[in-house]
């Protein structure tokens, strides 16, 4: 997965995540947004509407005193989390 920074302050972040779709994002979205220190998380699919940028962007925005890249990396470990239990689900009902 590639990855490319557009906007890294404490409680906000703006990141590309090149190769990725709805599929993706709205999973890291919705984990995000269970979150209680993670304030918003939203993506755009084309930020530049038709001219150059085609890649999504997340954007995270947490409340003060937490870091939003901390919020980040906590929202992607959820969704390996949920991926295992649904993993585990599936195998115990087959």
């Amino acid at each position: 997965m590639e990855l490319r920074v557009i906007e890294n302050e404490p409680t906000e972040l703006s990141i590309e995540i090149a190769g990725e779709d709805h599929t993706f994002l709205n999973v890291l979205k919705g984990a995000l947004l269970e979150m209680d220190t993670v304030a918003a998380a939203t993506y755009d699919m084309n930020p530049e509407q038709s001219g150059g940028q085609t890649d999504p962007i997340l954007t995270v925005k947490t409340e003060e005193d937490v870091d939003a890249l901390d919020a980040l990396e906590a929202g992607a470990q959820r969704v390996i989390d949920k991926s295992a239990d649904l993993r585990s689900a599936y195998e115990a009902a087959a």
